[in-house]
């Protein structure tokens, strides 16, 4: 298990703490299960995985395959052996295509809902609502997502989590890399989401080794620090060579950093007028592709909006919107992007659901979900994906500023009852870099344990 920086956890689990908590009526989150280090050929292996369809499904056999490459125990459900607890859930519920067939959802997870181990992860398939032309089809698809959001709901408390994958009818080749995250503990504060698997994007041939992007180049900007800092040591770990990107004023610890991850550090404001093109040369003189961006620099300027200058609004504008549309036009303009490159954008919970006091960063927030998008279907055609990671409540320095009251009530406004880490937001951003990524683009997804903001 990763550290954490939620003291209720361990008063909640504490001999003599916890009859307190309970006593006192306080939510009694679980420590999660996180992975460490980079992704296993035999992610999930000795695990206890009940898989189950509804008739008429279309990804069963792809899911099943799946899941036994990557050493799962795979088992028929809602039938279960009571002397083991069942840790992983697949259910293919593609065949959904009216009311009567939404009741095999109640009917395969009752009998299950009590042998769920704890942190046990669920991952339903449906058919993309958008491809079903029969209302009644739709109807019964996107019902599914309903039942997905309530179920993780449910589940949160014992640190579990539940997610939706909406599958193309042509893209089932592509469940690998989406079953890989999903199922394992790299998704522990990814819940209650659904994500589109597609086949839009032309797929690369996958790097089965073991290090994912052993030989790739990646480019994480506000690398310095906090989720830019866990990213950088992500992809590195995934093998990818990273040039850490930041302010002159960060150079130190970018250098640090660098150093410990074998990469290089650029110290640049990428607000200037010149750092596209100061970006783009140091690149050139690097490598003829870019196989990761990742766009994480991002600033606060907080103030109600009747007290919000103009200053602290373009200043915001400059960091989070105008610079990755700048970059962006640099890069492309010199074709570093190419075939099976990934580009991922830091968005916000706060570009979701908005936040009193940041009109400024939630416009900016919300607009790169837009960018990402439309520009996702003009990356399509060229192999390229892009897009966006909106992170809730994150356990880092920053937020450890704010006023107690405040802060607790960011942690425990979801269905995990606990901020994440960084790591989280780190696991989802590789999981986008990943060859095995190709069936997800043009979208936004959160990580954040299932906020009831913008929920």
């Amino acid at each position: 298990m990763t550290p954490h920086s939620d003291p209720l956890i361990d008063y909640a689990a504490g001999r003599w703490t916890g009859p307190v908590v309970r006593f006192l009526g306080l939510p009694k989150p679980v420590q999660l299960k996180r992975e460490a280090g980079p992704y296993r050929l035999n992610e999930l292996e000795n695990h206890n995985i009940a898989v189950g369809a509804v008739e008429g499904s279309y990804a069963l056999d792809a899911v099943k395959q799946a899941l036994q490459q990557m050493g799962g125990m795979v088992r028929p459900g809602p039938v279960w052996d009571n002397s083991s607890k069942v840790e992983i859930v697949v259910f293919d519920a593609t065949g959904c295509r009216d009311v009567a067939s939404l009741s095999q959802l109640r009917t395969f997870f009752v009998p299950l809902m009590r042998q769920l181990a704890e942190c046990a992860r669920i991952v339903v398939l449906a058919a993309d609502p958008l491809e079903c032309e029969q209302p009644v089809a739709r109807a019964a698809a996107t019902g599914i997502e309903g039942f997905v959001r309530t179920l993780a709901k449910e589940v949160g408390r014992k640190g579990s989590t539940a997610n939706l994958l909406y599958v193309s009818r042509d893209a089932v080749d592509r469940l690998d890399g989406p079953l890989r995250f999903f199922c394992s503990h790299r998704s522990a504060y990814v819940s209650g989401r659904p994500v589109r698997v597609g086949n839009e994007v032309k797929p690369v041939t996958s790097n089965k080794e073991a290090l994912r992007l052993k030989g790739k180049i990646a480019v994480v900007t506000g690398a310095a620090r906090g989720l830019g800092q866990a990213t950088a040591i992500r992809l590195a770990e995934e093998g990818a060579k990273v040039i850490c990107v930041d302010v002159p004023g960060a150079k130190a610890a970018l250098d640090e950093l660098a150093a410990q991850l074998g990469g290089e550090s650029l110290a640049l404001d990428i607000t200037s007028a010149d750092a596209p093109t100061i970006l783009v040369q140091f690149l050139l003189k690097k490598t003829q592709v870019l196989d990761v961006l990742v766009h994480n620099a991002g600033i606060t300027r907080d103030k109600m909006l009747a007290n919000m200058t103009e200053a602290q609004w373009e200043l915001v504008m400059a960091v989070n919107l105008k610079a990755i549309i700048d970059i962006d036009a640099a890069v492309d303009a010199a074709g570093l992007l190419q075939a099976g490159s990934r580009e991922i954008c830091l968005s916000s919970i706060s570009g979701v659901a908005g936040n009193a006091g940041q009109s400024n960063y939630a416009t900016s927030k919300a607009a790169l979900m837009g960018y990402a998008s439309a520009r996702g279907k003009l990356l399509a055609a060229d192999g390229i994906t892009i897009n966006c990671v909106a992170p809730g409540f994150i356990e880092t320095e920053m937020t450890k500023k704010i006023p107690l009251m405040i802060r607790e009530a960011g942690r425990r406004m979801n269905a995990l009852s606990q901020g994440g880490l960084p790591r989280d937001v780190a696991e989802l951003v590789t999981f986008l870099a990943l060859p095995e990524s190709s069936g997800v683009s043009a979208q936004t997804i959160r990580v954040c344990g299932q906020a009831m903001l913008g929920a």
